[in-house]
């Protein structure tokens, strides 16, 4: 598969949720998956349903990062928006979220998810991980729930990264990562976007 099919795939994938996020995808979404992740209830509960019935990350990364209060945060692939929401309340009102995604369908989710939410220091934008729409060393805290696996252009992303990323700031990143080669018979079932 050519690395422009793999993205598209991956954007129909996601755009799918967001158009129905309670059918039937290759990858656990919703509300159960992130209370599975350990999010905890206080924040999911919080939050508009929304951002919340799309989620598909992998991890709680905009809990456990360290997010500073007024700090400049940046989710790329923050897909319907759930991950910048707690980071916008987290950084309060003195700070700003920066969401960007792919996936036109998935930013309409985060939008309506910020406005319900009165998230006024967060703002979604359409862009790709590997070319972010920012200036040098503006960002103090990037969080990315599970983008690198799902994308070939990884070390462009870092590059982009370290470019927006502050000398002083931080990356969270969370990420699926197997240890050994799945059986033959786990690598059919296990291809998402074939």
């Amino acid at each position: 598969m050519s690395s422009r099919q793999l993205r598209n795939d991956v954007c129909d994938a996601y755009s799918s949720v967001a158009l129905q996020p309670g059918g039937k995808h290759p990858f656990p979404v919703g509300l159960e998956f992130a209370r599975s992740l350990e999010y905890p209830d206080e924040f999911l509960m919080g939050l508009p349903g929304v951002s919340v019935d799309a989620f598909a990350g992998v991890s709680n990364v905009s809990i456990f990062a360290d997010i500073p209060r007024g700090s400049t945060v940046l989710d790329p692939g923050c897909g319907a928006g759930m991950d910048s929401l707690i980071a916008a309340h987290r950084t309060g009102s003195g700070g700003r979220v920066i969401g960007v995604d792919f996936s036109e369908v998935m930013l309409r989710r985060a939008r309506e998810g910020q406005a319900s939410a009165g998230a006024a220091n967060a703002i979604f934008c359409r862009a790709d991980a590997e070319c972010l729409p920012l200036p040098d060393d503006s960002i103090d805290v990037a969080m990315v729930n599970g983008i690198f696996n799902l994308n070939p252009a990884r070390e462009v992303i870092f590059r982009e990264l370290s470019r927006v990323v502050k000398n002083s700031g931080v990356v969270y990143a969370a990420e699926l990562v197997i240890s050994r080669p799945l059986p033959p018979e786990e690598q059919s079932q296990r291809n998402w976007f074939a």
